[in-house]
């Protein structure tokens, strides 16, 4: 699902429609724009899952690629941050991170 609104990603100033990296599928490569976990639902308090994601490195401007999911309803993803570690997260966790396709 695209969001609505767009953000000025590119110093061209084009506006580039964000993806949840909860939707991504495994191949998806990417750089994150945002983090809004404000519309998650689950386990942690909005504050403490946006606190985890930015301390794994999930930070404005980070490259990340979705290398694996799991068998049983796509969950949990592999996420790649920067060709440097890899995590796993719940598709409802990722869903709180928007990204947009990587150019090339």
């Amino acid at each position: 699902m695209l969001r609505q609104d767009a953000f000025n990603f590119q110093a061209t100033g084009a506006q580039t429609p964000s993806l949840a990296l909860g939707e991504a599928s495994p191949g998806f490569c990417g750089i994150i724009l945002a983090i809004d976990t404000e519309g998650v639902h689950g386990g942690l308090p909005a504050d403490e899952l946006e606190r985890r994601l930015l301390e794994m490195g999930l930070v404005e401007g980070a490259k990340v690629e979705v290398r694996h999911q799991g068998l049983i309803r796509r969950d949990p993803i592999a996420v790649r941050i920067n060709d440097r570690a890899t995590f796993a997260l719940r598709r409802r966790e990722a869903a709180a991170i928007f990204v947009v396709p990587e150019a090339g």
